[in-house]
């Protein structure tokens, strides 16, 4: 039987959030935008914020591969996740307009976020003697 891998759960959380930040923003945009994008609608800030995601989703899959050699990308991309989202929070509950995101991006992020930094901790090795 083979013995149970810490990472493997990681490394379905990378794919997952690899595959939709680098191919599933873009059309969650499109089908959702009032959930997904900000008002004032601004082309050149919308392509930039894709391209950005795009990247770091390759890279997260790139880290899918193995994960314990890239923590601190999971990390920063758990983080920056978090943040986004909770900085977005308090700006959707400012804005009445944006509070449509309360229910699309902004948990998106926070939920990625949570995830990736539960899932990215170290597995703990057994004390030696």
């Amino acid at each position: 039987m083979n013995a149970p891998n810490p990472d493997r759960a990681l490394r379905i959380a990378l794919i997952a959030v690899g595959l939709v930040y680098t191919f599933g923003l873009y059309p969650l945009t499109v089908l959702w935008p009032d959930g997904f994008m900000w008002m004032p609608r601004q082309a050149e800030y919308e392509q930039m914020i894709l391209a950005t995601f795009a990247v770091l989703g390759v890279f997260l899959l790139l880290a899918a591969r193995a994960p314990a050699e890239h923590r601190s990308l999971i990390g920063f991309a758990g983080w920056s996740s978090l943040v986004h989202g909770l900085v977005m929070l308090v700006q959707a509950l400012r804005d009445p307009m944006e509070q449509a995101n309360l229910f699309g991006d902004i948990p998106a992020l926070i939920v990625v976020g949570v995830l990736l930094l539960v899932l990215n901790r170290p597995a703990v090795s057994p004390a030696r003697g």
